[in-house]
């Protein structure tokens, strides 16, 4: 699910439960194995400060850094800077039995003809992206 924020229109939100505890779900977004399955390749990690890559494919290899860690909470780094300069937020919350896996990709420049794209093609492509989760998990 995608949702427009009016307070913040640079921002794509986004939320999925995943039906796996929080622990399942943190592992998902922080084992560089378990990454590649549902998004991208890369040295992921859970490690304020640590720099790594994300293979995007045709849209080449795009670098992060890890800005905030909460683990099993909250995993936030930056994505693309220099091109993008935008930022990626994770925040995970028990919901029953499983886990509501909430997106914040913000930071998009709506000015700037990447930033657009970027932001439109991110904002239809997100909630795809974020169903590949469960059954990554589950393989």
């Amino acid at each position: 699910m995608t949702s427009p924020d009016p307070k913040h229109p640079d921002t794509i939100h986004c939320d999925q439960f995943i039906g796996h505890p929080p622990a399942r779900v943190w592992r998902a977004l922080t084992e560089p194995e378990l990454h590649a399955k549902w998004w991208a390749a890369g040295d992921v990690r859970p490690v304020v400060g640590h720099r790594f890559t994300l293979d995007m494919g045709p849209w080449g290899h795009q670098a992060c850094e890890v800005l905030a860690v909460e683990p099993e909470r909250l995993l936030r780094y930056s994505f693309a800077p220099g091109t993008l300069d935008t930022t990626v937020t994770w925040r995970l919350q028990a919901e029953g039995t499983g886990t509501r896996l909430f997106l914040e990709h913000s930071g998009f420049d709506l000015d700037s003809p990447l930033g657009k794209a970027a932001f439109d093609g991110m904002g239809h492509g997100w909630p795809g992206v974020l169903a590949r989760i469960e059954p990554a998990l589950a393989a």
